[in-house]
């Protein structure tokens, strides 16, 4: 079963594949579908410079492609994939994080991607009076430094039963530890597919038994 281009272009819904969630949408042809079949990576038709393009070609933020199913109608894909980085040419990991309409909770749901893509940027552009900047200037003893310092005070937040005090002390300490992540490579990806792996495996009873033990 192969996807109607009869009318032109199919959108194509990308997914991560251990998460779930959305990063893109993009649009193919039949040769871009029949590449990404080939290739086992995501490529599109770009509609503004009418030419394909290959995802991941020049920012190395490649996706490799893990299923493909198509809608009763045959109109749209859906791809599940594991990404090599962030799926938007901002940094962040989706490309949906502007939000029309929030839940009660007033929160956006992609705030962690969206600091995480930030810290990044800090990596490589100098803002004026940045503490983030000033992190990686002082390098991994002082991101370290911080992070233990932070998880004490979570410690201590807990032990106050006090709300509000943990709450902004789990917010620090997320922050350092985005921060050293960016400092040694790490990214989001990397540790989202490790907890879902762990996930997973301790869900299935004919799993690896080491790795159950780890949560």
């Amino acid at each position: 079963m192969t996807p109607d281009f009869s009318k032109g272009l199919v959108p194509a819904i990308i997914t991560d594949y251990y998460t779930k969630d959305v990063l893109m949408l993009g649009y193919m042809n039949e040769e871009s579908y029949q590449k990404t079949l080939e290739t086992r990576q995501t490529w599109f038709y770009s509609r503004s410079r009418d030419e394909l393009w290959h995802k991941g070609a020049t920012s190395g933020n490649i996706q490799e492609v893990q299923s493909i199913s198509l809608d009763c109608d045959q109109d749209t894909l859906l791809i599940q994939v594991i990404p090599a980085g962030p799926a938007c040419h901002t940094g962040a990991a989706s490309c949906f994080f502007h939000h029309v309409a929030d839940t009660e909770e007033n929160f956006d749901p992609a705030i962690i991607e969206n600091v995480m893509a930030e810290v990044e940027e800090r990596k490589t552009v100098q803002v004026e009076n940045s503490y983030t900047n000033y992190l990686f200037d002082k390098g991994v003893d002082k991101i370290g430094k911080k992070v233990i310092e932070e998880a004490g005070e979570v410690v201590i937040a807990a032990k106050n039963n006090d709300k509000e005090e943990l709450t902004n002390e789990v917010s620090d300490l997320l922050y350092h530890t985005l921060v050293m992540m960016a400092n040694q490579g790490v990214t989001l990806a990397d540790v989202k597919q490790e907890l879902s792996q762990r996930f997973s495996k301790k869900g299935n009873s004919k799993g690896d038994r080491s790795a159950i033990k780890k949560w």
